[in-house]
C-alpha cells in the first residue's frame, strides 16, 4: 500500500518587502536605508559579510545578498580550509549551526564548548570550554553592540562571553521556567529571548541582555484561574515546549514563539483534557519588551499525534496575488497591498500563513471536521490551509477550490508520495490500521503519514528575496498511534526514512516544485539561500549540496565526513564570499547509524582542499528490535519463531508476544540460498504471520505449530510482520 499526504506537501507563503526586493535586484549598490545585517535593527534584512544569527536575521530568513558564488562558477567552488573544533572526535550530538559576524565564525560544539574561528584562515582564535557537562546545543547569539557572545549551559545557566576573547563577562542561572539549555539564543536591541523544553511546564523568558537579569516570561500552558485555562477541561497539562528560537518584528514590538505538544500524562492520551489545550501546537505574538499576550493561532486542536508545529517561524513581507470569485460581493480587493505575513508550521505537511499583526488568516484556513472518538475527547475540526490563490481580506472569503475542504475526511492509500527513488519507499508498512491525517485512536496502532517525525520539523526554511520563494527539507515517516505506544509513536521498524526538499509559490500557497531525496530532511537540515539564486542543504549522509533555487537541480555536492543536522551560511571578507557548514551529525532519525564527526568547513571559488573519506550512508530503514544473530545459532538452525522473543543467550520467551521484538531473533543472518522457516510456537494460541515486506515474497497464516519455509535466493535485506499483530517485526539478512 502506498501514502499520500492529504494536502498537498508543506504549504507555504512569503515574499520580501519591496524596498528590500529591490534591495537586492541592485545588490544594495549605494542604498543607504538598508542597515546592515548584523545590526539585527529590523526582521528582513539579509545576510552581507556577516551572518550574525541562526536564521540570519530577525525573521528567520536564511538568506543572503551575497552572488559572488553562483551558477557560473559552482563548479569551481571548493573547500578552503577545515579545522576539527574538538580535535577529531567522532561521537556526540551537534545540532549547532554557525554564525558569523566581523570574519569571525561562532559555533558550539557536540560538548556545548563555544569556538571563534577565523572565517578566512580556519584557525581557532578562542575556545570557552563550559564546565557543567555535555550538552546538546542549537546555536549561539552574538551582540555586536555589547561586544558579548550568548550560550547556555546545564542548569539553566546564560553566559555571556567576551566577543573577541571568549571569557565570561557574567554567568546567570534561572530555575524554574523549564530547561533553559538547549534552543538557540536569539539577541535584539539588549535583550535575549529564550525558549525551554523538556519540563512539567516551560516559558519563554526575555533576559536583560547586559546582565541576564529577568525582564518578562510567559507560560506554555495557562494554570489556574489565567486565561484559557479552560481550554484543558480541568485536566493535566504539561508539555507545550519551545522547541526553536523565536522570530522577531521590531516595527510591530513583537516576538513570535512556537509552542509544542500537549502531553497531560501523554502525547497520545488525550482523554483527561478534552479541549483544544492552549497554548499547546501554537504560535502566540507576545509584546517583545513586556511580554503581553497580542494574539495565538494554533495549529492541531488537542494534539495526541505530537503533530506539534516546532519550526521557527518565518517573517516574509508580500504581495498577495488572489485570483478571486467575481461574484463575491463586496469584496475588498487590495492584492497589491505589501502585508507583514509569518509562515508557521512543519510535521503536518501544510503551512499555515498568518497576518503577523493579528494572526487572521489571509489566504483563508478553513476548521474541517475530522474523525473522532469519544475517548480521547477529540476535537471535532482541524485548521487546514487554503491554496490556489483563494483570497480573503476580513470577513469576506472567497470559496475554497471543491474538494479541498474534504480531502482530509478521506484517506489516498494507493498513490506515491512521488519520485522514482530506489526501492519505493513511499508505502505504508502492511498489517497496520490505516488513518488519514488526524485520524482518532485508542487501542489499535493507527498508521498516518508523514509521521510526527516527517512533514518538516526543527529544520531552517528559507525565504529568498529573489526568487521569492520559501524553501524547506521534510520527511516521511509514517508513525502509528495508540494508547499501547510507549513515547510519541510507533514508526514501524522496516519502513523507509525519505524526504526531500520543496520550494512553495507564497502567492498561491502551491508548491512551485519538490524533489524526492534518498534522506529524511526535517531534523536540523537547514536550507541556505542567496542572491544568486542557489541553494545550499546539508544530508544525513555527510554531503553537502547546491542546487538551482529556481528548479531544484544539483548543480554541486561535497563530502564532509559526518552526517550534517545544521545550516549553511555565507558571508564575505576582503572581498570574496565564502560557505561554511558545521557538519557533526545527530542521533535524529538515524540513530547511531548517522556518522557523527566535528567538521567545520568553509569553501570558496578556487578551493583546492580534497573531500573527507565517504561515511558509512546511515541507515535509512528503520531497524528491528536486536542485533543479528545467524542462522546456525538458532535451534532449530535457520528458524524464526513467531510470537516469541529471544534474549542475547538465545533463550525463548516462555510467552505469546506481541512487543516489537516478538520474533525469535528479530534479525536473523544467513548466506544465500539457505532456506530459512518461520514456526508458530506450538505453545501460541493465535494464527501468526510472516508478512514480507515490500517485494511481497510470502505471506504465510500458520496455526500453532504450523511452520513454512522459504528459500532465499538473492541477497539483501527482507522485512516481514505479522497480521495478528503489526508490531512484532523481524529482518532476513542474506549475505
Amino acid at each position: 500500500m502506498k501514502l499520500k499526504l492529504l494536502v498537498s506537501a508543506l504549504m507555504a507563503a512569503g515574499i520580501a518587502s519591496a524596498p528590500l526586493a529591490l534591495a537586492a535586484d541592485d545588490d544594495l549598490g549605494g542604498n543607504p536605508k538598508i542597515p546592515p545585517a548584523a545590526a539585527l535593527s529590523d526582521c528582513c534584512t539579509p545576510g552581507d559579510a556577516d551572518f550574525p544569527k541562526v536564521g540570519g536575521n530577525l525573521g528567520n530568513q536564511n538568506y543572503s545578498r551575497l552572488k559572488a558564488i553562483n551558477k557560473d562558477n559552482i563548479g569551481q567552488l571548493g573547500a578552503v580550509w577545515l579545522n576539527r573544533i574538538e580535535g577529531g572526535i567522532n561521537t556526540g550530538t551537534n545540532q549547532s549551526t554557525t554564525v558569523v559576524v566581523d570574519g569571525v565564525i561562532y559555533i558550539e560544539s557536540a560538548f556545548g564548548h563555544v569556538y571563534a574561528v577565523d572565517g578566512k584562515t580556519g584557525l581557532t582564535k578562542w575556545k570557552y570550554t563550559q564546565m557543567r557537562g555535555t550538552l546538546t546545543r542549537r546555536g549561539v547569539a552574538v551582540a555586536k553592540d555589547l561586544g558579548l557572545v550568548y550560550t547556555l549551559s546545564n542548569g539553566n545557566w546564560v553566559v555571556a562571553l567576551n566577543k573577541d576573547t571568549g571569557a565570561v563577562v557574567w554567568e546567570r542561572q534561572h530555575n524554574g521556567w523549564g530547561n533553559l539549555e538547549k534552543v538557540a539564543i536569539v539577541y535584539h536591541d539588549k535583550m535575549l529571548y529564550i525558549g525551554s523544553n523538556d519540563a512539567t511546564r516551560n516559558a519563554a523568558v526575555a533576559l536583560d541582555a547586559t546582565n541576564g537579569d529577568m525582564k518578562w516570561h510567559f507560560w506554555g500552558w495557562p494554570a489556574a484561574g489565567e486565561p484559557f485555562y479552560d481550554t484543558w477541561g480541568g485536566g493535566p497539562q504539561s508539555g507545550a515546549s519551545n522547541w526553536m528560537h523565536a522570530a522577531i518584528d521590531p516595527e510591530l514590538g513583537l516576538v513570535y514563539w512556537t509552542f509544542g505538544n500537549a502531553r497531560g500524562g501523554s502525547s497520545q492520551n488525550g482523554s483527561a483534557r478534552p479541549g483544544q489545550n492552549l497554548f499547546a501546537d501554537s504560535i502566540v505574538a507576545l509584546d517583545m519588551k513586556t511580554g503581553e499576550y497580542k494574539w495565538h493561532f494554533q495549529s492541531i486542536h488537542h494534539d495526541i499525534w505530537d503533530m506539534d508545529n516546532v519550526m521557527a517561524p518565518v517573517l516574509v513581507d508580500i504581495k498577495l496575488h488572489g485570483q478571486g470569485d467575481k461574484g463575491d460581493r463586496g469584496r475588498d480587493r487590495d492584492e497589491d497591498k505589501v502585508r507583514k505575513l509569518l509562515v508557521y508550521g512543519s510535521k503536518p505537511g501544510m503551512y499555515y500563513i498568518l497576518d503577523r499583526t493579528d494572526g487572521s488568516a489571509p489566504l483563508g484556513i478553513d476548521e474541517v471536521p475530522v474523525p473522532v472518538d469519544p475517548r480521547q475527547s477529540t476535537y471535532p475540526t482541524q485548521p487546514i490551509p487554503r491554496q490556489g490563490g483563494w483570497y480573503c481580506h476580513g470577513e469576506k472569503c472567497a470559496q475554497p477550490p471543491t474538494g479541498v475542504a474534504s480531502q482530509i475526511q478521506s484517506c489516498i492509500v494507493n498513490e506515491p508520495l512521488g519520485g522514482p527513488i530506489p526501492g519505493d519507499p513511499n508505502r505504508a508498512v502492511p498489517n497496520y490500521a490505516q488513518g488519514c491525517l488526524y485520524a482518532a485512536h485508542w487501542d489499535v496502532p493507527v498508521l498516518t503519514a508523514p509521521g510526527h517525525g516527517g512533514g518538516a520539523d526543527w529544520n531552517h526554511q528559507s525565504f529568498s528575496q529573489s526568487t521569492k520563494l520559501v524553501y524547506t527539507g521534510f520527511g516521511n515517516v509514517p508513525a502509528a498511534h495508540s494508547l499501547t505506544e510507549a513515547s510519541n509513536g510507533l514508526r514501524p521498524p522496516g519502513e523507509y526514512q525519505t524526504g526531500g526538499i520543496v520550494a512553495v509559490d507564497p502567492s498561491t500557497n502551491l508548491v512551485k516544485w519538490k524533489k524526492h531525496m534518498p534522506y529524511e530532511l526535517a531534523h536540523g537540515n537547514g536550507i541556505l539561500t542567496t542572491r544568486s539564486d542557489l541553494l545550499f542543504i546539508g544530508q544525513p549522509d555527510g554531503n553537502v549540496l547546491a542546487l538551482d533555487a529556481k528548479n531544484g537541480d544539483e548543480l554541486w555536492r561535497f563530502q564532509t565526513g559526518a552526517a550534517i543536522s545544521a545550516s549553511p551560511v555565507t558571508y564575505e571578507i576582503e572581498g570574496e564570499q565564502y560557505v561554511a557548514i558545521y557538519a557533526g551529525g545527530t542521533g535524529i532519525p538515524y540513530g547511531d547509524s548517522a556518522p557523527r564527526g566535528d567538521f567545520l568547513w568553509a569553501f570558496k571559488v578556487g578551493g583546492t582542499l580534497p573531500p573527507a573519506a565517504t561515511p558509512t550512508p546511515p541507515v535509512i530503514r528503520r531497524p528491528v528490535s536486536g542485533g543479528p544473530v545467524e542462522g546456525s545459532a538458532t535451534t532449530p538452525p535457520n528458524t524464526v519463531i513467531l510470537a516469541r522473543t529471544r534474549s542475547a543467550t538465545g533463550v525463548i520467551g516462555a510467552t505469546e508476544s506481541t512487543a516489537v521484538n516478538g520474533m525469535a531473533p528479530t534479525h536473523l543472518r544467513v548466506p544465500v540460498g539457505t532456506t530459512v522457516t518461520f514456526l508458530n510456537d506450538p505453545r501460541n494460541v493465535n494464527v501468526h504471520c510472516a508478512t514480507q515486506f515490500f517485494e511481497g515474497l510470502f505471506n504465510p497464516q500458520l496455526k500453532p505449530g504450523e511452520s513454512f519455509q522459504y528459500t532465499f535466493t538473492q541477497k539483501g535485506e527482507f522485512f516481514f510482520n505479522d497480521c495478528f499483530s503489526p508490531r512484532p517485526t523481524g529482518k532476513v539478512e542474506v549475505y
